[in-house]
């Protein structure tokens, strides 16, 4: 079958890239002199978003179904990254270090990443009861000037985690310089654009292969949009996080996510207010409130002071399944 095979080719290519982006930001990261924080949260998370940004707005050009796929994309992708990519990194974590093992993310910055995701989602989701008319423009841009808000607030957070101590650590070569690259001008740029390349390439892949597989299945295009496109586009961070708690980079691999997560919900809803009908439904309500009820798990054990162990994570990933669950029933 095509669409298996474009999968099964799709994968490795998302893999590689991971890789190859995952060691470069690391550097970048050194080389502007950020935080670790600020690695995972604005440079990690902005490039590997960039394969479900463009899902939606290639969509939302398409009228009918294609508006469906694009409000589908738009709310799906935060739904996997505050469940199922959370519950994805505690395997990982449970994998190589053990189910009750301490994770130690920097814990002001992951605090202000999720305060800033849930208060815009939560803007996001009011915005789907505005009518028709300017309102829906004034709360698009309210979202983005969010955003800025927030990459701001980060940046000078940045600068004193640095002044004491915590800017972006690499330990390892960059992947070009270990195979005699090392001496070209601009590596860095040129491994991350390489990466950056595998992840689009690849993702664009893997979506093209569900789609062609969905109709087989007898998927709605919304329920495709909701669950299997964010699979494969999310695969960039699944990855990246994984391999980050694997190697004990903890900041940089919940950095990953939560950043994403401001990034998604605010901008790409932003998009949904302007160029889709974005009205309520049972299902987007659903969906909607199973993401902010995941962040809020972490945010709540946040708050707490207490550890964060692999098993609280695996339980953002059984939300998942709970919301898989109603989706068969709904």
């Amino acid at each position: 079958m095509i669409a298996a095979a474009i999968l099964l080719a799709a994968l490795p290519v998302i893999l590689a890239g991971a890789q190859l982006f995952t060691n470069a930001i690391e550097h970048v990261g050194a080389a502007f002199g950020v935080s670790e924080g600020v690695t995972g949260s604005l440079l990690a998370a902005i490039g590997t978003a960039l394969p479900e940004t463009a899902v939606p707005c290639l969509a939302s050009l398409a009228p009918g179904a294609g508006e469906r796929l694009a409000v589908g994309a738009i709310l799906g992708a935060p739904l996997l990254l505050s469940t199922l990519t959370l519950g994805v990194m505690g395997a990982a974590a449970w994998q190589s270090r053990g189910l009750s093992a301490v994770l130690t993310p920097e814990r002001a910055g992951l605090n202000r990443d999720l305060d800033w995701f849930l208060g815009l989602y939560m803007l996001a989701l009011g915005g789907l009861f505005l009518p028709s008319g300017p309102w829906r423009q004034v709360w698009a841009m309210v979202l983005v000037a969010g955003y800025a808000g927030y990459v701001t607030v980060t940046l000078r957070a940045s600068r004193a985690l640095v002044a004491a101590g915590h800017e972006t650590a690499v330990p390892a070569r960059l992947y070009l310089a270990r195979l005699g690259f090392g001496r070209f001008p601009g590596v860095r740029s040129i491994q991350l654009l390489l990466g950056l390349a595998g992840i689009v390439a690849g993702a664009q892949g893997f979506v093209t292969g569900i789609e062609r597989l969905g109709p087989r299945l007898g998927v709605s295009v919304l329920v495709l949009a909701l669950v299997i496109v964010p699979i494969a586009t999310e695969l960039p961070e699944k990855i990246n996080s994984a391999l980050w708690v694997r190697r004990r980079r903890d900041t940089l691999a919940f950095g990953n996510i939560s950043g994403a997560l401001v990034f998604q919900g605010s901008l790409l809803p932003a998009l949904g207010l302007t160029l889709t009908p974005w009205r309520p439904s049972a299902l987007l309500l659903a969906t909607m409130l199973v993401t902010i009820a995941g962040a809020g798990m972490l945010r709540l054990r946040l708050r707490r002071a207490a550890a964060i162990r692999p098993y609280h994570m695996l339980a953002n990933g059984l939300l998942y399944a709970a919301f898989l669950g109603y989706l068969l029933v709904a």
